[in-house]
């Protein structure tokens, strides 16, 4: 990443987490009197074609504004926060959970997103970041009370993916001091994860944006002792010494990038990217260097991409910025 480029994808974030339409809900109607508008229902996060895609947007920005607090889009950036981050604003978008039919409104992508975006702003000591907290609380709840009825984990490489959701959290646990909270991710974890041996790797399924081994090979990174997971990972995908399963070194191909699912192509190859980068520094010798080759590759591939097609274009340069930046 260079100021450059944050400036760059700060614009790209800037012009769309205020663009209401198109936008693609998720919102479960009631009755013909169920009437729904963006930014009536989500004052904040009603952007960026779809909420969670809003949602980090706003932590793209926030990242971006404290790594790169010099460049020139700090002032749009900061008057945008001053706008939408109100308590009145945080608290509409938390009174929406109440609904009854909205139990499962952005699980557990969304809730992910949000709960990263909290952690961001804690980090950046942002005065946003008190403001954002009860909508935050809100989503850590849920997670609580969803994790031990999760009998299986999701592992599809959609918004769906389970251990996707382990890492983000993880991060907001670790920032907040929520040893209670990583001490119920870990054990579910090892409880769904825990036994997985010789990772196949079938993927890219065609509409993919996350790689489904490799980022559960993050959650456990995230989530076991370093040892525990060295033993683990060593089982887990035994030929990565020998670029073993090739697929996961192989970029994905974009064949039409107005298609917003074969779109989410591109974000593999980001968010692979950051999974090898993430995965590189706690493995040695030729693993490492293999996993930071293959991470090269995959953002040569998608880098480009960020910015063209409005399908991709909501979101992607959050994935880029993942793998450029990293998780903390």
């Amino acid at each position: 990443m260079t100021p450059e480029l944050a400036a760059r994808f700060a614009r790209i974030a800037l012009g769309h987490v205020t663009r209401e339409y198109p936008h693609k809900a998720d919102h479960v109607y009631v009755g013909d009197d169920d009437l729904y508008s963006p930014r009536r229902v989500h004052p904040i996060f009603y952007g960026s074609y779809d909420w969670h895609s809003c949602v980090h947007g706003y932590w793209l920005l926030t990242r971006i504004r404290r790594l790169y607090p010099d460049i020139a889009e700090v002032g749009a950036i900061d008057a945008l926060f001053a706008d939408a981050l109100t308590p009145e604003k945080v608290e509409a978008e938390r009174a929406y959970l109440d609904r009854p039919d909205s139990r499962g409104f952005e699980r557990p992508y969304g809730w992910a997103w949000l709960l990263m975006l909290a952690s961001e702003l804690a980090v950046a000591d942002s005065p946003h970041a008190a403001t954002l907290r009860p909508l935050a609380e809100a989503f850590a709840a849920r997670w609580r009370d969803y994790l031990p009825v999760l009998t299986y984990p999701v592992r599809v490489g959609t918004h769906a993916n389970t251990a996707f959701a382990l890492v983000l959290i993880d991060r907001y646990a670790r920032v907040m001091g929520d040893e209670g909270l990583r001490s119920l991710m870990t054990a579910r974890a090892k409880t769904w994860f825990g036994e997985d041996r010789a990772a196949q790797a079938w993927e890219p399924s065609g509409q993919d944006f996350l790689s489904p081994v490799l980022i559960e090979a993050m959650a456990m990174q995230r989530l076991l002792p370093p040892e525990d997971f060295a033993t683990w990972f060593a089982d887990f995908l035994p030929g990565l010494t020998d670029g073993q399963p090739e697929t996961l070194f192989t970029p994905a191909r974009v064949s039409d990038r107005s298609d917003g699912q074969i779109a989410h192509l591109d974000g593999l190859n980001l968010s692979r990217a950051w999974a090898m980068r993430t995965l590189g520094p706690a493995l040695s010798g030729p693993v490492a260097t293999l996993l930071e080759d293959g991470a090269a590759r995959h953002i040569d591939a998608a880098l480009d991409a960020v910015a063209g097609d409005y399908m991709g274009e909501h979101w992607l340069a959050s994935f880029a910025t993942l793998a450029m930046t990293g998780l903390d």
